[in-house]
């Protein structure tokens, strides 16, 4: 199979499993009141998804290098399927929460053995342009479910919205099985050999050092996401239609960063495209903190999309190439860090608007991420983080 009809097939499933996993976001003020809760309680949804996804990693990864990653996908597709059919008709937040659990506990099937595959069948050297142009699937699925879900989601409700997710995924599930009808079956699952894997992988210096970079990184940018809705409802900045359309501009971001990622390669080179990442994240979280009006986050989420791809593709593009023979194992655990993050931050960045104010909480985030990309920058050039496993 040639990397185009490869990169065809897993964007389906990665523009299905994105769209599910971001139309939550904007819809937290709906479901909150259609349960008579608080959008505070609702907003933990995003963790309800991110933490199983994360924690599912360390297994999903060398099942996955055992057993083939075509077939592993398949059946995380099925089970993401049926979890979102449950969520159309979930009766309370309780279901709800529990069909979110198994909702991310599937999905850790799908994104990063799609990159992992990409590993095994794109060369080095085209492989961070390769994976952007999967990142576009991905991305436009982040586009619709943040614009488009909270749009709908004022006419048809949260449950047409799960309604349009269950039928996505299955339009990704048949690609998925007809596409990868051919593939070879895999072997036999060896725990003692998964751990082998891992032990060689953390003891390489430079995949510890992307993992720590993409769980900081996760931390300071998806932090804001679910209270995007509820501090704008609270200013009268608008309601789900325009959080949707303010959050959705993240993914425009992404878009711009795919249309100028060769040229941005060649003109910058890695090391400053890190840095010009954290910038513009940074620059993004403060003009956050600093308006009422949901054009103006639109605005700046555009710039933190921009800002987070310039980081996170370079790191996901690295981590393919920490582990050629385990490449699973390693996307695994670069997936479980990131995602432990993107919870946390939720959980941070409550506690920082509750206590310290939004300001006070955007600024500390535009710190981090600052921080992030200049360390990265030194730190993955240095001689002793250019060890690369077997």
């Amino acid at each position: 199979m040639s990397s185009r009809n490869l990169i065809r097939i897993l964007a389906v499933s990665g523009f299905a499993g994105t769209f599910s996993s971001r139309a939550v976001e904007p819809m937290v003020g709906i479901i909150a009141r259609d349960f008579a809760t608080s959008p505070q309680t609702i907003a933990l949804l995003s963790a309800a998804f991110a933490l199983p996804y994360a924690f599912i990693q360390p297994i999903l990864g060398p099942v996955g290098d055992a057993l083939g990653k075509e077939r592993v996908m398949k059946v995380a597709l099925a089970l993401l399927f049926l979890a979102l059919a449950g969520s159309v008709v979930a009766p309370d937040v309780t279901s709800l929460f529990a069909l979110r659990i198994l909702a991310g506990t599937a999905a850790g099937g799908a994104v990063p053995l799609s990159i992992a595959l990409i590993g095994d069948r794109v060369e080095m050297a085209q492989r961070q342009v390769a994976l952007s142009r999967y990142l576009v699937a991905v991305i436009m699925g982040q586009l619709a479910g943040s614009s488009f879900a909270g749009l709908i989601a004022e006419f048809v409700g949260w449950r047409g919205v799960f309604s349009l997710s269950t039928g996505l995924m299955a339009a990704a599930l048949a690609a998925t099985i007809i596409g990868f009808r051919g593939a070879p079956a895999g072997g036999r699952f060896d725990m003692a050999a998964a751990l082998h894997r891992y032990r060689d992988i953390l003891s390489n210096p430079r995949a510890l050092a992307l993992f720590g970079f993409v769980f900081v990184e996760a931390i300071a940018i998806f932090g804001i996401f679910p209270y995007v809705a509820p501090l704008l409802e609270q200013s009268g900045g608008g309601g789900a239609a325009q959080a949707g359309f303010a959050i959705g501009g993240f993914a425009v971001g992404g878009l711009v960063y795919s249309l100028l990622v060769t040229w941005l390669l060649r003109t910058l080179g890695i090391s400053r495209l890190l840095v010009a990442g954290g910038i513009c994240a940074c620059l993004a979280l403060v003009a956050l903190g600093h308006t009422p009006d949901w054009k103006f986050y639109g605005a700046a989420m555009i710039l933190m999309g921009l800002g987070f791809y310039m980081l996170h593709n370079t790191f996901q593009a690295q981590v393919t190439e920490v582990a050629p023979s385990a490449r699973a194992s390693a996307v695994a655990l670069h997936a479980f860090s990131f995602f432990v993050g993107q919870a946390l931050g939720v959980v941070f960045m409550g506690f920082g608007l509750r206590h310290a104010g939004l300001v006070a909480s955007t600024g500390t985030a535009a710190a981090v991420i600052l921080g992030v990309g200049i360390t990265a920058s030194v730190v993955l050039m240095l001689p002793r983080f250019q060890t690369r496993g077997r």
